[in-house]
């Protein structure tokens, strides 16, 4: 908004308009931009918000890539998060990176293969709610299924990471000398002539054999993985459940492998993800479906309120207090995700406040004892209880 927009909306407060060139769908998805609340500060508040339809798309034959980092988004400086798409038969081609992968299938079934650190095979099929993780260097593949392959989220714990920067299978052997690679898998030279020429990334083949088979070729003489590196999201009861919503809670607690925190947050219309800080970790978030609002309050007397909905990332920085509301008619389906942490860890306001001593919070809010008495004496997560 320009500066004469800016200068009318102040003059014109009891009926604000805004009548130069606009975007006006964006307008309308972006409310709270367009018009703060009263409550939010006049300084300026780090943007936590981007949508994936903003991002570049990598489309190869046999699915799509596209991704939010610090690149798009400067305040998310520990995570990362890839949005792909595979055909039935896709794949993300076998590879491995320097950031562990945390994902949740959104739409559909792949089949996963991997190595443990002892060459034990593993190999799942995964469908959707369904996690996996891979631990840093662990090679590994992605291959969607029938009948219509699949989408996913990768969440990487570095801000940085670009799934354009993953050391891949065709990329490697197209880089080592013909008779090393000859010595080293005892072929002849001639073995490997045909090797892409340039890296596949994503690629079209034929659907797998079934999972038994696949799961015991693999397996050959070093066996079959004792690590699970799936989690099967819905298979477990809420963590937490009010009238308003329910969070599935998933951490090192109960997906051992994982160093990526996550809570699966479903808020009612009219419900609220209550008042609450980390203090262990940024919060990078991904809006799964429905619409809401969060404010941030950051330090140094600022804050800002922004719209979301699905395919938007938001990101919070650890410490900084923060709801997300619904303001739709739907449920409000959303992530949130910590990285290089053993423990989902929050601090509910409500709880807060209701175990300090009447007096002093009476005090410091000019509020009377029938308003503190009312205050949520254990925090809900989602509310109202």
């Amino acid at each position: 908004m320009g500066s004469f927009a800016a200068l009318q909306k102040v003059v014109s407060a009891a009926n604000p308009t805004d009548p130069g060139p606009a975007n006006r769908v964006l307008d309308g998805q972006n409310p709270d931009s367009m018009w703060p609340p009263g409550t939010d500060s006049k300084s300026l508040v780090q943007n936590f918000k981007y949508p994936f339809s903003f991002a570049n798309k990598r489309v190869y034959d046999g699915g799509w890539s596209r991704e939010v980092t610090v690149r798009e988004l400067p305040v998310s400086k520990t995570l990362a998060g890839v949005n792909m798409r595979l055909t039935a038969g896709g794949f993300r081609e076998l590879h491995w990176h320097t950031a562990s992968e945390w994902a949740i299938m959104l739409y559909g079934s792949a089949r996963l293969t991997a190595i443990d650190l002892d060459g034990k095979s593993f190999v799942a099929d995964v469908n959707k709610n369904d996690l996996w993780f891979f631990p840093p260097g662990i090679p590994h593949s992605i291959q969607g299924l029938n009948p219509d392959g699949c989408e996913f989220m990768l969440v990487f714990d570095d801000g940085n990471f670009s799934e354009s920067e993953t050391v891949l299978l065709s990329d490697a052997i197209g880089h080592l000398p013909p008779e090393v690679l000859a010595k080293n898998f005892a072929v002849s030279e001639q073995a490997f002539k045909d090797v892409p020429k340039q890296e596949l990334f994503i690629f079209q083949a034929d659907l797998p054999s079934s999972l038994e088979a696949d799961q015991k070729v693999a397996a050959g003489t070093r066996g079959k993985s004792p690590r699970n590196l799936v989690f099967r999201t819905m298979e477990m009861p809420p963590s937490l459940q009010t009238k308003s919503g329910e969070v599935r809670i998933v951490d090192s607690s109960n997906f051992k492998v994982s160093t990526t925190a996550m809570a699966l947050v479903t808020v009612h219309p009219g419900g609220l993800r209550e008042l609450h800080w980390h203090p262990n970790a940024d919060e990078w978030q991904y809006f799964i479906s429905g619409k809401g609002r969060m404010t941030v309050v950051d330090t140094g007397n600022k804050a800002r309120t922004m719209d979301f909905q699905e395919g938007d990332v938001g990101y919070v920085q650890k410490t900084l207090l923060h709801y997300v509301e619904n303001t739709g008619d739907t449920d409000l389906v959303f992530l949130e995700m910590f990285g290089k942490v053993d423990r989902f860890q929050d601090l509910s306001f409500s709880e807060w406040l209701a175990h300090t001593p009447p007096e002093a919070v009476m005090a410091h809010l000019h509020i009377d004892k029938a308003t503190f008495d009312a205050i949520p004496k254990n925090g809900g997560v989602v509310m109202p209880l």
